[in-house]
């Protein structure tokens, strides 16, 4: 069996980290199972779908390396869709409901009040024709259900093991709305089915649906793929992160904030896993280290602090070759000397421009007054020539020699005039790139 599995997002709104986890893990375990990962755009919702929203799907897939070998749009098969509803119609198991917002509503309660579960009750089976001609005339548009069987589902889940749901407990599933358009389940389960798709891998809040869209499967003649349900991402409070999720979008991180595609990637691969939350350099690593078994059931804590981390550490690890063009784009000149110099120093890429500055551009040197006789001292006894390598340590062994200083007192003041800054990248590396006038100038401001 080949494994194929799909991600299925709707182009109603930015892809965000919580999206892509389960695409990731979906794309993981079918490059680990030389299978097929398929992009479907779950489109149903026309009002709210948008082609903007849809191909930033594709950009921000393209720009995260998570590629597919499929693709499908469910617009495109409304009328595949309407052929199976009308075969359940006929088979009496999608049946019309006329039940209100505030009826439902009336009903749970009253069910809650007799400490009965919150379940639909049916009545809609008992209405005779008559019954629903009356209240279609009174302008009551239909909604329609699937009935379940009212018996237990069992699956063995690739990541919680065995499931066993009791569909007597749930109510049967609204497919189709009132004004005709149709529901996430009955467009998923006919594609999944049509797609052949072999494996379903999402959150844990559709296990309960996926006991409902299993006897879907078994109603229209399909086998149901393996289901495999991940647990949610919490914030690092342990709080739920759905409320945050906008702000943690795809394009966000990438324009915003800078963040790395590997740095997204490995978060996300490895939060509430068994295996360490370091960087990856590339997604065969990921690739090679994925499996279901890792997995834990605890909720996974997405941290962005630590998401920060994660892009220092593979920018900081970074080779110039692999950022050239995006330096240069970002005016960034200097080459793989300066690149070698301050990488380290960088949290995101877009950092470079400070340090580029640093070394080309005007500064305002930092210079305490009792520093003031000792940098002129500096600039007088700067080695002759172009500055090199080699330039600092030569320069500061006649500084201490002369000037009988040391430690913080003999490297401080040179950082801070140099550079404007008591922290940074190691100031012999930047001064090898520098102006020698420009390195007099600033001593002697």
């Amino acid at each position: 069996m080949t494994v194929k599995v799909r991600f299925a997002p709707s182009p109603t709104g930015q892809l965000h980290v919580g999206n892509i986890r389960p695409a990731l893990m979906n794309w993981l375990f079918a490059a680990r199972s030389g299978g097929i990962f398929m992009l479907r755009i779950d489109d149903t919702d026309i009002e709210r779908s948008t082609a903007a929203f849809e191909q930033g799907i594709f950009d921000d897939m393209k720009w995260l390396g998570l590629s597919h070998g499929e693709t499908a749009k469910q617009s495109e098969r409304f009328d595949r869709y309407a052929a199976v509803a009308d075969d359940l119609k006929n088979r009496g198991l999608l049946y019309p409901c006329y039940e209100t917002a505030d009826e439902l509503d009336r009903q749970r309660k009253i069910q809650r009040s007799q400490n009965k579960p919150p379940v639909y009750n049916r009545a809609a089976l008992s209405l005779s024709d008559a019954d629903r001609a009356k209240l279609e005339a009174e302008g009551r548009q239909a909604h329609w259900r699937f009935k379940l069987s009212g018996e237990p589902v069992q699956w063995n889940d690739v990541i919680r093991g065995e499931q066993n749901i009791d569909t007597a407990s749930l109510s049967d599933p609204i497919l189709i709305r009132g004004d005709g358009s149709y529901l996430y389940t009955l467009p998923s389960v006919v594609d999944d089915a049509d797609f052949s798709i072999t494996h379903i891998i999402r959150g844990e809040d559709h296990v309960t649906n996926s006991a409902a869209q299993i006897e879907i499967f078994h109603a229209i003649g399909a086998t149901a793929p393996a289901m495999g349900h991940h647990p949610l991402l919490v914030g690092a409070d342990g709080d739920k992160l759905s409320k945050r999720l906008g702000t943690l979008s795809i394009a966000g991180l990438r324009d915003e904030e800078g963040i790395e595609p590997m740095a997204i990637l490995s978060l996300l691969a490895k939060i509430g896993t068994s295996d360490p939350v370091e960087i990856r350099r590339d997604l065969a690593q990921l690739v090679a280290e994925f499996s279901f078994e890792k997995i834990g059931r605890a909720p996974a804590r997405f941290d962005p602090a630590e998401l920060k981390v994660l892009n220092a550490k593979y920018l900081h690890e970074t080779p110039y070759g692999d950022v050239a063009e995006r330096l240069a784009a970002l005016g960034v000149g200097g080459g793989e000397a300066l690149w070698n110099a301050i990488r380290g120093n960088v949290e995101t890429l877009a950092d470079a421009t400070h340090w580029h500055h640093v070394v080309y551009g005007d500064i305002t040197p930092v210079i305490a007054d009792e520093d003031v006789d000792y940098l002129k001292e500096a600039a007088a006894l700067l080695p002759e020539g172009d500055l090199d390598e080699n330039t600092w340590s030569s320069w500061t062994g006649v500084l201490k020699e002369k000037t009988g200083r040391k430690g913080r007192g003999l490297f401080l003041p040179l950082r801070l005039a140099l550079t404007g800054d008591k922290h940074g990248p190691d100031v012999g590396a930047l001064l090898a790139l520098m102006n020698r006038e420009t390195v007099i100038k600033r001593l002697r401001a």
